[in-house]
């Protein structure tokens, strides 16, 4: 179990189809096989443990990804949007290795003990001129594919281990062999550090799908790659879809006849641009995805039948599923748990733990977080109503406690976002004499449309219990979110604080 095996039988099905396209740039299936064995064999030779990948979406990412694991060795891809201090920790940590970056960053980084700094273009010249070992890696499914680095929210960032038996159980049990037709394309405009975009790699080619990348994103420029590339597929994560309905504002359709599944995940999506998505690319089928670094990507799925029985519902119930993640992969299990470590019942509280052969749940380095029972902590508040849809509520540690009352920021974010005037907002808690915590609101208004503090208390104390209405109330031109749309809410709270600043 490798995932070669993913890239042999696709090259085998349907060689001479385009694999991957970037800019005017392209592989066929056999063209990335070839390079991937030659390039595993300048891993090897490097005599490295490790290749990194410190750039934007290439030719190079799945190159770099199958030569890999052809050559046995994990891949490594690095944020290209952390400091040279930070970088250098992170490089450090996984010498030696074989690193494939920008020529800029190139000239640089060669001074680094440990590592074998290569630039993209003579990586992918050697890669797609070179000859072809013969077909031969390791088979072992607990050898380590990939390794990622989470964001360091909490601490510095540690390496998440994803073993190949992880990814190739995570493809087999979602994505059915060469299903994808020969015009199918999908768009990868998420960066190669994030998990969903290794899924999306590995899943395009056992589908058959060919891959367009778009190395930095903006709404105009997937908009205009959309249409010029036809694109049938494609994956955002809320804040891209987001700036995409306001790049469309006026239109009366998105004007993406060939779009037909777009996926999103990677943070919470607020109900408000949901809807506005359907009604702008009414012929496309939207699914949320929900998942982890640490889970091998996705573990839930809420559907396009299930969007549309929920915005076309009356009954309450049924139309909250619209901001759920949906239900749990066949080959997933998913419990809600409360502090003692007991499973609770629908409705109710807690936190997410999911079990399955996907998920990892390790760090380099550092003791598996699985217990006994292949149980992964996801750090994820949640709850699941009685038909098993589940809904995300922020992380546990976010959880605001006033006077022994747990409270979500999720739920009361959601009540201000219903607000008219509200584009945006957090809740985070804050230290009160009192209550232990007081609910603190960040609010940013509309273009045009103003509110005042008093309306919002108001706003939530109609809908909510009065112990969840924002005693603070900031008013904010934006808030602080990562570069893949995640809401920095420890940031949002230290600035709230004047911590930092």
């Amino acid at each position: 179990m490798n995932l070669m095996m993913l890239l042999e039988m696709a090259t085998s099905g349907f060689g001479d189809r385009v694999a991957v396209k970037s800019g005017a740039s392209s592989l066929t299936y056999s063209q990335l096989f070839e390079a991937a064995g030659t390039a595993a064999g300048e891993i090897a030779s490097s005599g490295c443990k490790r290749m990194a990948l410190l750039d934007v979406s290439s030719l190079a990412v799945p190159v770099g990804l199958f030569a890999s694991a052809w050559a046995g060795v994990p891949f490594v891809p690095l944020n290209y949007r952390l400091t040279g201090t930070e970088l250098e920790t992170l490089v450090k940590e996984i010498a030696p290795s074989y690193l494939v970056t920008d020529a800029d960053r190139g000239e640089s980084l060669p001074k680094l003990s440990g590592t074998t700094v290569v630039t993209r273009e003579r990586f992918l010249e050697r890669a797609t001129t070179g000859s072809t070992g013969e077909p031969s890696w390791p088979m072992d499914p607990d050898q380590i594919a990939i390794l990622l680095f989470t964001s360091g929210t909490t601490g510095p960032p540690k390496a998440a281990v994803l073993r190949h038996k992880h990814l190739v159980s995570y493809i087999l049990g979602s994505v059915e062999f060469a299903s994808a037709a020969e015009d199918d394309t999908a768009l990868v405009s998420v960066p190669p550090y994030h998990v969903a975009g290794m899924a999306a790699i590995a899943s395009c080619v056992y589908a058959g799908r060919r891959i367009v990348q778009l190395p930095s994103f903006s709404a105009e420029a997937w908009l205009e790659l959309a249409r010029s590339e036809r694109v049938t597929n494609a994956f955002v994560v809320p804040t891209m879809l987001a700036r995409v309905i306001d790049a469309l504002s006026g239109a009366a359709s998105a004007d993406l006849p060939h779009l037909r599944a777009l996926s999103y995940g990677g943070g919470k999506m607020p109900q408000s641009v949901i809807e506005k998505a359907m009604k702008l690319f009414p012929d496309t089928h939207f699914t949320n995805a929900y998942g982890l670094t640490e889970t091998s990507s996705t573990i839930s799925l809420l559907g396009p039948d299930e969007h549309r029985a929920a915005a076309e519902s009356h009954d309450p119930e049924i139309r909250r599923r619209l901001t759920s993640v949906g239900r749990p992969l066949p080959s997933v299990e998913v419990q809600i748990r409360d502090e003692a470590g007991k499973s609770l019942g629908p409705g109710e509280r807690g936190e997410i733990f999911v079990r399955g052969e996907q998920v990892s749940g390790e760090y380099l380095g550092r003791r598996s977080t699985v217990d006994a029972e292949g149980w992964f902590p996801t750090r994820d508040s949640g709850s699941m109503d009685s038909e098993g849809y589940i809904f995300i509520e922020g992380r546990a540690d976010d959880i605001i406690v006033r006077g022994g009352e747990n409270m979500s920021p999720g739920e009361i974010e959601d009540v201000l976002l219903e607000h008219e005037a509200v584009a945006d907002a957090a809740v985070v808690g804050i230290p009160d004499e009192q209550w232990g915590e007081a609910v603190a609101a960040a609010v940013v208004a509309k273009p045009g449309r103003s509110v005042s503090e008093e309306e919002i208390r108001r706003w939530v104390k109609d809908r909510l219990r009065s112990s969840r209405t924002p005693q603070r109330i900031d008013f904010r031109e934006e808030l602080p979110y990562n570069e893949l749309g995640k809401l920095l809410r420890r940031k949002l709270r230290a600035e709230m604080l004047g911590e930092g600043t």
